[in-house]
């Protein structure tokens, strides 16, 4: 179930804050009760998505500090409401003093300030920015331990920069070496060549005063068969839910996604077979589900993530309060391009996902998770 800034069925999970407030934070109501949380390893985990970092991301520092302040006891999970809280330790809300007037292009300023009466909060783009994807990463970095235990993980990468794509990689068998590795560059892509030629397009479109799109494609692996529900609560719309909530999220497909559109059947259909005593398929179109249900195959996901709205060349809006068109030069600290920075956000939200699926089908202290996948 998804209600406004809360999602989950199983696992529930509250993110509130504002992007230029004193700080965000998030809410973790159905974790099972005594699993270790490294603190050490979430701290890692944020410092990927961090801002100030690196040529393509936003000047702004934020190093991402957090406390949790419950939920928590010797290290372990309790099972009741673990909260985390980050503060925002480098805002400018001085950079929106125009916004609550001049909303931008691409973002949310004008239909929050419909939404709320403009009683919205409008510094950096308010409950609407990327920001609160800081507090989605915590979450998923408590998600990923529980799950690694349970021989579940997730790796995203760069597929896309603008025109430049990554090398294919093969969606029923991708190397599970290549992908764990994804997390420890300073730029996730299978191919460096075409990591250098997707910087040279990011740098090309700032100095123009532009920014850029691209994808991220993610898999998860060790998923067991048999998880999810058909229609509504099928996997893929589940994960859809969460993943249009990481801000700048314009398309969320799975498997081949669109390529399928071209095919035929006899193309596209995956074929069974048997590997070591269990069911497969021959290729993964589907990525990983049908009916809205797991197969046991690689879950496949790809997020098209639109290009930064906030860019420096002049463009056209509506001043509010005096009713007429005029033109906006937006200033302040922004990314040339995204996409870097949602990795670890696609992965988090993917490992809610995963873990939510896992709890509903095995509970939290029901039917033990270590006969996930038995009889197959």
């Amino acid at each position: 179930m998804c209600v406004a800034s809360s999602w989950g069925e199983h696992l529930r999970v509250t993110i509130f804050g504002e992007s230029h407030g004193p700080q965000i934070g998030v809410v973790l109501d159905g974790l099972p009760p005594g699993e270790a949380v490294d603190v050490e390893e979430i701290r890692s985990f944020l410092g990927r998505r961090a801002p100030g970092r690196a040529p393509w991301s936003t000047a702004r520092r934020e190093d991402d500090a957090f406390t949790i302040v419950s939920g928590l006891y010797r290290g372990q999970t309790t099972g009741t409401p673990l909260c985390a809280l980050l503060p925002n330790k480098d805002p400018r809300p001085e950079d929106y003093a125009e916004l609550r007037r001049l909303p931008r292009p691409g973002h949310a300023d004008y239909t929050g300030w419909v939404r709320y009466g403009g009683a919205n909060d409008p510094r950096g783009g308010g409950h609407f920015s990327g920001r609160l994807t800081a507090p989605l990463c915590l979450a998923g970095a408590i998600c990923l331990q529980i799950l690694r235990r349970r021989g579940v993980s997730i790796a995203a990468r760069i597929a896309q920069i603008g025109p430049v794509q990554d090398e294919p990689l093969d969606l029923a068998q991708p190397d599970p070496e290549i992908l764990l590795s994804l997390a420890g560059k300073g730029l996730p892509v299978v191919d460096g060549s075409k990591g250098r030629a997707m910087l040279e397009a990011v740098a090309a479109a700032r100095a123009e005063g532009d920014s850029l799109g691209g994808m991220v494609q993610a898999f998860v692996l060790g998923l067991p068969p048999g998880l999810g529900d058909p229609i509504f609560g099928g996997v893929e719309s589940r994960a859809a839910a969460l993943l249009y909530g990481i801000p700048a999220v314009k398309g969320v497909s799975f498997g081949a996604g669109f390529q399928v559109c071209g095919r035929r059947g006899s193309e596209n259909n995956d074929a069974f077979c048997l590997e070591e005593g269990k069911i497969r398929t021959r290729s993964n179109n589907d990525g990983g589900l049908n009916g809205g249900i797991t197969s046991g195959m690689p879950v496949v996901v790809n997020v098209a993530i639109k290009p930064t709205p906030s860019i420096a060349r002049p463009q056209q809006t509506v001043d509010l309060k005096a009713g007429r068109e005029t033109e906006l030069a937006i200033t302040g600290r922004h990314d040339p391009c995204i996409v870097p920075r949602a990795v670890p956000a696609v992965e988090a939200a993917l490992a809610l996902v995963a873990l939510d699926l896992l709890l509903g089908t095995y509970g939290v202290l029901g039917k033990p998770w270590g006969s996930v996948g038995e009889g197959q």
